[in-house]
């Protein structure tokens, strides 16, 4: 049985194919209007804490061999947070269950199931100290007003039924909550000018994105730039991507094109985009220069 503490380490996690909607600020931020089945979330965090007590392990003593947390672990026994396939198969072999969380995992109903990719970026932005996004497609998600998204979803080919839009919609704006905390992440947007410009949903749609960003302009924690059209250089060229940074001050990386996703968390890869996003915040307006320029469009408009 290993005794060492042992991280539970990320992979890179790329998924081609599994592109989810229209895009706006990546796929997978629409698609969570479904989470794994709550009851079978439980059943696995049940069978977790038998076997955890069997083996004479506290929440506490689990989350130090793994690095994770007494909390991360509890989350997991009480069906509040999913069990990730890669700590499920350490468990295994730490506890001697013979496979047996492994197994559960992957018997639960594909029809509840969120892809694991998704579950894992949204967990991790969920805990977030620290947020910057790169939008050069669409407003990112975190800003946009509701008939934005609707006109981001309605974009999409092939195309959402009604429904399907207005239950993505609903979950892009629940997600919005983790900007109005009381102690929300550090967070960062630099947005091209392009997306600005562009009136997706028409022109009512267009002047109430506007306010709703001049508005989040002023916003204490968020800090948001434009990067302008016209410029020589322009270091975000490869598309858009966000950064993040967990309580562990852990940073991680997604990114995403027209047929993959990819979530990063080796250091090479996140240096490579840090080093990105530090240049383009030097390219951008400043936070001044860009509440001018808000307000400018929307007189314009």
């Amino acid at each position: 049985m290993e005794q060492s503490a042992r991280p539970y380490g990320w992979t890179v996690r790329l998924r081609d194919g599994e592109r989810t909607d229209a895009g706006g600020e990546f796929g997978l931020m629409g698609n969570t209007t479904t989470r794994r089945n709550a009851s079978a979330m439980k059943m696995v965090g049940a069978l977790l804490a038998l076997y955890r007590q069997a083996a004479g392990h506290t929440q506490r003593s689990l989350g130090e061999r793994f690095v994770i947390g007494e909390q991360q672990i509890a989350s997991i026994e009480q069906g509040r947070r999913p069990l990730k396939p890669d700590l499920a198969e350490q468990l295994d072999d730490l506890l001697d269950t013979k496979g047996a969380l492994s197994v559960a995992l992957s018997r639960m109903p594909e029809v509840d199931l969120v892809p694991l990719w998704a579950e894992e970026y949204l967990d991790r932005e969920r805990e977030a100290i620290a947020i910057s996004v790169y939008g050069s497609l669409a407003v990112p998600g975190q800003l946009q007003t509701e008939a934005y998204a609707r006109a981001v979803f309605r974009s999409r080919v092939p195309v959402y039924d009604e429904d399907e839009i207005e239950q993505l919609v609903a979950a892009r704006m629940q997600r919005q909550e983790i900007l109005q905390r009381k102690a929300p992440p550090t967070t960062s947007f630099v947005v091209w000018e392009a997306v600005l410009r562009d009136r997706l949903g028409g022109k009512d749609v267009y002047i109430e994105q506007l306010s709703k960003l001049r508005e989040y302009a002023d916003v204490p924690g968020i800090t948001l730039q434009v990067l302008p059209l016209g410029r020589t250089s322009h270091a975000g060229l490869d598309g858009p991507f966000v950064l993040l940074e967990t309580p562990e001050h852990q940073r991680i990386a997604y990114m995403e094109t027209q047929r993959g996703s990819q979530l990063i968390a080796d250091p090479d890869g996140v240096g490579i985009l840090t080093q990105k996003y530090a240049m383009l915040r030097t390219q951008a307006l400043n936070t001044e220069d860009t509440r001018d320029l808000l307000d400018r469009l929307r007189g314009e408009a």
